[in-house]
């Protein structure tokens, strides 16, 4: 089936398509049956327990810890907030990408979105979790619901004491019947559970966000990798012609009697060197090419014909990032840390209520005869039904210590939350510092470039000429390369900086709002769950087994 509206129209930490517990209905029933002998009972109950009534009552009859967010340490501000190149002001950063204007960037990206392996394994995730809420749901309700039946036919020992009180040695027996069990949720152990389902469930949406977010970077950051490889090699190149063009007059002078085979060896020593780093940036470029098939969701293939050349995406001088506060809400992976932590608090809830006995309604109906035709008769109906109670006594502490288990994974899984906004404003702060000294270090280059070009120039003159030695000239080629290399490196890191800080920022998860056509996302609970195969050319057969595909992989 189509799953492509499930996540799209999802509001932050809310899941309309989620099925929700009318819990404060089952308070209000709660508390209708809470008479005044029930109500001693309980507060004899709470008052073993470890939750003081008043709690239990503030809590809507749960015991237990109530959820509040944490805090998280935030700065307030950025370092290089002054710099007038960095703004606070609000911006929409949903299709940050746009801002290189580069259309075959943009397309990277949309195919991404549609193909990648990773985003639809974290998409399964979600519907995971939500097939896991279902299941907490209906924990809350009667637990047992059974019916069973059946046919014997018995025979009885003659020889056996008191015989005669049988009066048929063999006789038949029909049974059919329902049987019942409720556990009551006096101590709010299903509805907590349920509340921790609904909050893991977010944590996933969260999850898959984040992967979202990480993979539009990825593609961006590597899209632009690939540019700041093929300039490189433009670089390269064009120094590579001066070197053989040196090289030219130094074999001519040589030939001449004018020179000695020193110059030609080093001028071969130049070529050479320059050829080996260019077959390298050729071994790297093919190295990004395959890592960007990769996230696009398909086997390594040649992209040159897709890629094409192209300069290095242009970025704009300046950045909108807002305040370091705004982290909390932006950044998928932070509140899915946050999700995760309220998820575990009522785990602490569910763990305290083995303190307190377990109350339930047990009850079987059904019918028995000799006879199939007289099954349903009067006489044949049985029944039982009445409440019951379970009470963990010597438990030697193993409920207290379980306690102690899940408030420890709770404070772990809260400084995790703070650990990671941490780690957040620091990625924040190195993707700034790229961007913005990369910009300088950019313009330092070109000039560096531009006044060794005119060096190398003027040398060359000079020794074509018979005014300087060849050593000058084979010095100011190494450092030429060496320049030209360093130009492309800071024009690449500028655009590598500014992807890093909207990655650092949470910018692009809205993307699975926007409702582009043939993309694939989870949706509701389905037993027939068939996404679309991603768009691929058609793929030769393995000629050994004519029904393997070797085409990109599809997600039954």
């Amino acid at each position: 089936m189509d799953t492509q509206r499930a996540l799209q129209n999802l509001p932050r930490g809310t899941h309309p398509e989620a099925p929700k517990l009318a819990t404060s209905g089952v308070d209000n029933l709660l508390k209708d049956l809470l008479g005044r002998r029930v109500l001693r009972l309980v507060l004899l109950c709470v008052c073993c327990g470890c939750t003081p009534f008043r709690d239990y009552l503030r809590n809507d009859f749960k015991v237990g810890p109530d959820y509040k967010r944490p805090p998280a340490p935030v700065a307030p501000d950025w370092i290089d907030a002054h710099d007038q190149r960095v703004h606070a002001a609000g911006e929409d950063d949903s299709n940050w990408w746009l801002v290189f204007n580069d259309p075959i960037l943009n397309g990277l990206i949309e195919t991404a979105y549609q193909q990648n392996l990773t985003l639809r394994e974290a998409g399964f995730r979600v519907l995971r979790s939500r097939a896991r809420l279902g299941i907490s749901i209906g924990e809350f309700f009667p637990q047992t619901q059974g019916m069973e039946g059946g046919y014997q036919r018995e025979g009885v020992s003659v020889n056996v004491a008191n015989r005669f009180a049988n009066l048929n040695r063999w006789f038949s027996q029909w049974d059919l019947g329902f049987a019942l069990a409720w556990e009551l949720d006096f101590w709010g152990r299903f509805r907590r559970a349920i509340e921790a389902s609904e909050r893991t469930l977010d944590a996933s949406v969260e999850h898959y966000d984040a992967v979202l977010v990480t993979l539009i970077g990825d593609v961006a950051s590597n899209y632009v990798q690939i540019r700041t490889i093929q300039q490189q090699i433009a670089y390269a190149e064009q120094s590579l012609a001066l070197q053989k063009q040196s090289l030219e007059i130094a074999t001519a002078k040589y030939k001449g009697g004018q020179t000695t085979e020193v110059d030609v060896n080093q001028g071969q020593s130049d070529v050479s060197n320059t050829e080996a780093l260019i077959e390298q940036l050729r071994i790297d470029l093919r190295q990004a090419t395959n890592q960007l098939c990769i996230l696009l969701g398909m086997p390594p293939t040649d992209l040159n014909q897709m890629l094409g050349d192209g300069p290095i995406p242009t970025a704009p001088d300046q950045v909108v990032v807002g305040i370091p506060a705004d982290l909390i809400r932006r950044r998928p992976d932070v509140r899915r840390a946050e999700r995760l932590a309220a998820a575990q608090s009522e785990e602490i809830g569910i763990a305290e209520s083995d303190f307190y006995p377990q109350f339930s309604l047990n009850g079987t109906l059904g019918w028995s005869a000799e006879h199939i035709g007289n099954g349903f008769d009067r006489d044949a109906f049985l029944g039982s039904i009445g409440p019951s109670f379970q009470w963990a006594l010597l438990n030697y502490g193993r409920i207290f210590y379980n306690v102690r288990v899940q408030d420890a994974r709770f404070q772990e899984l809260v400084v995790n939350y703070q650990n990671t906004v941490l780690n957040a404003a620091a990625e924040v702060e190195d993707g700034l510092v790229t961007f913005l000294r990369s910009q300088n270090q950019a313009e330092d280059a070109a000039k560096a470039v531009t006044a060794e070009t005119s060096a190398f120039h003027e040398a060359f003159a000079q020794y074509k000429g018979g005014l300087t030695d060849y050593n000058r000239v084979v010095v100011i080629q190494e450092r030429l390369v060496s320049r030209q290399q360093s130009l492309a490196d800071a024009q690449g890191a500028i655009a590598q900086g500014l992807i890093q800080v909207y990655r650092s920022l949470g910018g692009g998860w809205q993307l699975r709002l926007q409702q582009p056509s043939g993309v694939w996302m989870p949706e509701q609970v389905s037993d027939e769950l068939v996404p679309p195969p991603p768009p691929a050319a058609e793929n030769p057969q393995d000629p050994a087994n004519p029904e393997a595909e070797t085409g990109p992989v599809v997600i039954p």
